[in-house]
């Protein structure tokens, strides 16, 4: 907007003036703490010349900390603090930052994992560790904030409004992840235990619904105060059961005549039984050294390594239906709610998932004070993280599709509940050992046509060939990133004068992200055969009886995919859209910037704060290959480099007027930007055509068997202009309102773009086909597909209220001592031009919390809610897609006990606590954007965790 252009000149040319002299009263602003753009200034308010002792009396403190945090700032802020030295309010940092004013968390395979800033999931925040650009583990730059265990955890600020200073920028704001310093902290021997367990018992043999969390936290100065060090070792083994359901999508041309011609019939269906493991082993440590009071020298450091395993157990078929309408037994209005299936060749599904990372975070901060009045700080980091998501699929049925010997189709029918489909009459069970074989009930291999091992006599003597020889898949996606990063700062502070402090700084970085698609088909050792599942991969039964389906059986399917009973056939060299996802993005940032700090006092208002301005100078340059089947039925790939060079000015202006007993406005107005997400930025591209019947009979360029998929590594950064303004009373130490209003102006979005584009020059006769289970031989029905790309240019507005208070009850009345509430609520409305939706944003989302605490005994309940959103979720060939997440409450609670006011001396140190989460049983659940029809539900149940913390010394 030129209106905030103007509104930045003005201002800078002000502070100059008052600052080239002036006599006004002044008074000190108290220090902005901690801000993600200056890694020396300590943690939650603390002066770094003063070490103070923080006397821990558990939430209510937190509160206390979090809200100077909030009052002190000079940018429109959030903020979360530990209740003790590795203890958050809630169970994960994600949980934490998730129940602060005007942010939601998402929660993903039963954990609460992603976080909206002001509507922008974190794909479109930025964020740092300490001030210092931070990396995650996940496909693009969203950090997974549930990766971060809360021990290592002093408190999390979330900036709404920037300066000029911070080093990681989003779109929706900058969370900064903040770690203990010891020379600021009293010594400090902390243990902590935790059991978990789900109430949902786990419905695969091989998994417990049971866990635990273990921490050891250090923290002690030497040397005359001179030295400090803390440490954090930490390890979680934390279950997770989930009951699966979803559906393909609605086809209304399913039922042609009758009643319920044209009707919305459920097309197909995957249910099943989901367990997995979340394993994770943390190391943290500082090491701070201060010889006097002109150098200090921090380091820190972070390693984690974690594994994610789990098993999938469950049915993937179509559910066929008459098309006279006689298998269709009850609807409602223009939906097919009850139906008899007319057979299908029923594939039990066995998918075991495997993912193992690791991340690395060191960096170095080097603060000289040159004189009195200028600081010089030097500030050197290094990350790197690795990540091997492998999700394999193993398939067994009543045979191997196309033999003689092949069981009979399954006929079931199901109703349409809120649950998912529930099923009954079921015409076949798949719990007997004896009768399942192992091998792949639907001629699902048209893409190891190119195979000529597949063609043998005893397949040719059985009918069959390589369209039923995949038994089953592997999907790997591979990768790695590395972040090194330096930047050089000067602080020159003025004394009388209104403007307080210059900071100029230059910072450079060097940021690598690769991705590499790997996948392979399987064919079993008994090919062109099936048999048994082996004796000693056999597990049991896995229970579906919660949807009408009963015991099927259960077996270690990645056990026997890790071993020689299947056959890999790489995908790369058969399917194109393997090398069209692999890419190397390479990105090396300048960001120069300076900021000035200004104070002025008069009779009637303090008004303080900053102005300043950010260059964002990119080089981002990709690779990857432009990926198609040429007529050998081979993959043809060629390499490919594109990228570009762009800068940015980001303007930012903090305005605070003190108006006196606790009255605070603040007017903020800057200019933000975040880069392109990193998926986006492959050059490559590919072209596939999909082999499954379903898709090669429809005629629907959209649900057909073609489409082609390509990135775009000339996007610039998603740009925003925004203003804010809030009030805030603050009335009590743990005491306070506010409400706040903002604006953002979306100045350029990046978006999915598709076209119908025409394929048959890419046609090749006899492979380009389809199989069903009877070997009939399908042409596709259309040539004509979806062409997938990315652009940028599209405009938008998001705009919100945020209310929010916290209020502790013995204002009311001393009888109330102890008891309080906290609330917020979020109103956004906006989107982008065509009606499109930003991704993470819900209009409402609201907040609430009630606790008591005293004599030792402290309980609070909580509950979040927020209206449906835009999400993604990993697809086919391990990419992402787009998926509409429907409106969600979720209830938690925790009792607790605090020993510090025992007589007795060795129990003044514990704290017990228990804590529920998920109370009321709330399910994820996943919508059509145009129908409002449920496509998956998730049921994870109630999560419970006793924790047990002593404090040593």
């Amino acid at each position: 907007m030129t209106t905030i252009r103007h509104l930045l000149a003005c201002s800078t040319a002000a502070v100059a003036l008052l600052g080239s002299g002036a006599a006004f009263a002044q008074t000190t602003v108290v220090p902005d703490p901690a801000p993600a753009s200056d890694p020396t200034v300590p943690p939650s308010g603390e002066d770094a010349s003063t070490p103070q002792d923080i006397v821990v009396t558990g939430l209510r403190a937190s509160l206390e900390r979090a809200q100077a945090i909030k009052r002190n700032s000079t940018s429109v802020v959030e903020a979360v603090s530990a209740e003790d030295i590795g203890k958050l309010p809630q169970s994960s940092v994600a949980d934490s930052l998730g129940r602060l004013a005007g942010l939601a968390g998402e929660r993903r395979s039963g954990r609460i994992s992603g976080i909206s800033v002001r509507g922008f999931r974190e794909d479109f925040v930025g964020t740092t560790l300490n001030g210092r650009e931070l990396i995650g583990i996940g496909d693009n730059r969203g950090v997974e904030y549930d990766l971060y265990p809360a021990e290592i955890v002093g408190s999390a600020v979330v900036y709404k409004t920037p300066d000029a200073g911070l080093t990681a920028m989003g779109v929706g704001g900058t969370v900064d992840i903040r770690t203990v310093r010891p020379l600021e902290r009293k010594r400090a021997l902390i243990v902590n235990g935790s059991i978990e367990q789900n109430g949902q018992s786990s419905s695969n043999p091989d998994f417990s619904n049971r866990g635990y969390r273990a921490a050891i936290s250090f923290s002690d100065k030497f040397a005359n105060d001179t030295i400090g060090i803390a440490l954090t070792a930490a390890t979680t083994s934390s279950p997770v059961q989930d009951r699966f359901s979803s559906v393909w999508g609605y086809d209304d041309g399913a039922v042609t005549s009758g009643p319920n011609a044209g009707k919305q019939v459920v097309s197909g269906h995957e249910t099943a039984a989901r367990s997995r493991v979340l394993k994770r082993d943390t190391l943290a440590g500082v090491l701070q050294w201060r010889p006097s009071d002109k150098f200090t020298a921090t380091v820190d450091g972070l390693y984690i390594d974690f594994s994610d395993k789990g098993i999938s157990r469950g049915f993937i078929e179509q559910l066929p239906v008459a098309a006279d309408g006689s298998g269709i037994l009850g609807s409602d209005g223009d939906l097919v709610t009850s139906a008899r299936t007319s057979g299908y060749k029923s594939v039990l599904r066995s998918d075991p998932l495997d993912k193992q990372g690791k991340l690395f975070v060191v960096g170095g901060n080097f603060d000289y004070a040159a004189t009195s009045n200028l600081d010089l700080t030097l500030d050197l980091s290094h990350s790197e993280s690795s990540k091997n998501d492998t999700r394999g699929e193993s398939y067994s049925g009543l045979g191997r599709a196309g033999l003689a010997s092949q069981g009979p189709d399954t006929i079931r029918e199901w109703n349409y509940t809120d649950r998912g489909l529930m099923f009954s009459n079921n015409s076949q069970s798949f719990d007997n050992y004896a009768a399942v074989k192992l091998a792949g009930p639907q001629a699902w291999g048209g893409s190891l046509a190119p195979i000529t091992e597949l063609n043998t006599a005893a397949a040719r003597a059985a009918g069959i060939g390589f369209a039923q020889a995949q038994d089953g898949f592997v999907n790997s996606a591979l990768f790695d990133e590395f972040l090194n990063a330096a930047r050089l700062q000067a602080n020159y502070r003025f004394d009388d004068s209104v403007l307080k402090s210059i900071t100029i700084a230059l910072r450079y970085s060097d940021h690598k992200k690769a991705k590499t698609n790997q996948g392979f088909f399987l064919t079993a050792e008994t090919y062109p055969s099936d048999g048994p599942i082996p004796e000693s991969a056999r597990r049991g039964v896995a229970d579906l009886g919660w949807a009408g389906l009963g015991n099927v059986v259960a077996y270690d399917a990645l056990g026997l995919i890790n071993s020689d009973f299947y056959r890999r056939w790489d995908a790369g060299a058969l399917e194109p859209d393997r090398l069209g996802d692999t890419y190397t993005i390479r990105e090396k940032v300048w960001q120069p910037s300076i900021k000035a700090d200004f104070e002025v006092t008069t009779d009637a208002v303090r008004m303080f704060g900053n102005v300043g301005v950010q260059a964002l100078i990119t080089d981002q340059r990709g690779t990857g290959f432009t990926s198609l089947v040429g007529s050998n039925l081979r993959v043809q790939a060629t390499p490919i480099s594109d990228g570009a060079k762009y800068t940015r000015f980001l303007p930012s202006m903090n305005l605070n007027f003190d108006l006196g007993n606790g009255h605070t406005v603040r007017f903020a107005a800057s200019k933000v930007v975040s880069r392109p997400r990193i998926d986006f930025l492959n050059p490559g591209s590919s072209v596939k055509f999909r082999n499954n019947v379903a898709e090669v009979t429809s005629t629907d360029p959209a649900r057909g068997p073609w489409l082609s998929t390509g990135g775009n590594a000339r996007l610039r950064p998603y740009e925003a202009n925004q203003l804010d303004l809030s009030y805030e009373f603050y009335f009590a130490p743990d005491g306070f309102v506010s409400a706040s209003g903002f604006y953002k102006k979306l100045l350029n979005w990046n978006i999915q773009s598709t076209t119908i584009r025409d394929y048959s020059q890419f046609y090749i006769p006899g492979y380009h086909q389809a199989v069903d289970t009877n070997n009939n031989v399908i042409a596709p029905a259309t040539f004509l597909g979806v062409d997938t790309t990315y652009r940028g240019g599209l405009r938008g507005e998001v705009k919100g209220i945020e209310l929010q208070g916290s209020f502790p009850l013995r204002l009311l009345t001393g009888a109330l001592d102890g008891f309080g509430v906290t609330g917020a609520a979020a109103l956004t409305d906006g989107g982008l031009d065509g009606g499109l939706d930003i991704p993470g944003l819900s209009a409402r989302v609201f907040q609430g919390t009630a606790y008591f605490e005293k004599y030792g005994f402290s309980a609070r309940v909580s509950a979040n809610n927020r209206s449906k959103w835009v999400s993604e979720d990993r697809g086919g060939s391990n990419t992402l897609a787009p998926l509409n997440r429907s409106a969600q409450t979720l209830v938690d609670a925790q009792i607790g006990y605090d020993f510090a006011g025992t007589d007795i001396k060795y129990l003044k140190g514990l704290r017990i606590s228990l804590q529920a989460m998920n109370l009321t049983n709330e399910r994820d659940t996943y919508s059509d954007s145009e129908t409002g029809l449920f496509l998956r539900n998730e049921t994870f149940g109630r999560n419970f965790m006793l924790n047990l913390t002593y404090a040593i010394f």
